[in-house]
């Protein structure tokens, strides 16, 4: 994976305390002007996107992207609600296919990566988990992200082909925040996407889920309908399908489409 010199590395924190919950990866560093592109993208994109965005940046000099990160539901909600953006990524068809409904991107967004969900536990399991029945047997605190939300839906697709019925102590808004609570020790137990547990290390361990392929998700992106410079914008979504954002993304643990 690219190296960023100390600085670079330390510019998006800087300007993460004074954007909000947004990150960025600066700008082109020539001197004159810059066109910032806005994406909106799934939690579960973080750390493999700030990376595709500083390939984009070297592709296209003067040009910056800024990131804001979230559930997918939520960052439609934000769409919907007016927020700026030029490119949206969510972590589902459904997902999109509500935004392209609503009339807030594109009509004719693609897909850039797949995922399926995994079981995590902390290193050491100290529930004994050993698979989704364990996970959803009493007493067990079982954390899982809200049906709204892709990774919430794709759980409930894999709960429902196992014949199991899971009990959560907790619902979450995105696969960063179910993450949290297992790696924390608020949980003995989430159900997240196969790329996620990469963030943590070796603070969980993955357990494979039966079926998963059937409950895969599809990452679709689309340039939004109230961008200003979608020239620009749809360059940045033709960019994901191609190298190096493929050969990322796979290094990352997702698949191709």
């Amino acid at each position: 994976m690219r190296r960023r010199p100390f600085f670079a590395a330390l510019l998006p924190v800087l300007l993460l305390a004074s954007c909000g919950p947004a990150s960025t990866t600066g700008s082109s560093g020539t001197g004159g002007a810059t066109t910032e592109l806005t994406v909106f993208a799934a939690a579960s994109l973080r750390v493999v996107f700030d990376e595709v965005g500083l390939e984009f940046q070297d592709a296209y000099p003067g040009t910056s992207v800024r990131f804001s990160y979230g559930g997918s539901a939520d960052l439609i909600s934000q769409l919907e609600a007016g927020a700026p953006a030029d490119v949206l990524v969510t972590a589902s068809g459904p997902t999109m296919d509500r935004a392209v409904d609503a009339g807030t991107v594109t009509a004719a967004p693609v897909v850039i990566a797949i995922n399926v969900p995994v079981l995590i536990v902390p290193a050491d399991n100290p529930a004994g988990l050993t698979d989704l029945e364990s996970a959803a047997a009493p007493g067990v605190d079982l954390v899982v992200c809200a049906p709204q939300v892709p990774c919430g839906a794709a759980t409930q697709t894999i709960a429902e082909n196992a014949g199991i019925e899971l009990t959560p102590v907790s619902e979450e808004n995105s696969v960063t925040d179910v993450l949290g609570k297992v790696t924390s020790g608020q949980a003995d137990a989430g159900i997240v996407y196969a790329t996620d547990p990469a963030d943590a290390g070796e603070a969980v361990t993955t357990i494979d889920l039966p079926s998963a392929d059937q409950a895969r998700t599809e990452y679709p992106a689309a340039v939004t309908a109230s961008t200003g410079q979608p020239e620009q914008a749809q360059a940045f979504v033709d960019f994901l399908r191609q190298d190096p954002a493929q050969a990322l993304l796979a290094d990352a643990g997702f698949q191709q489409p």
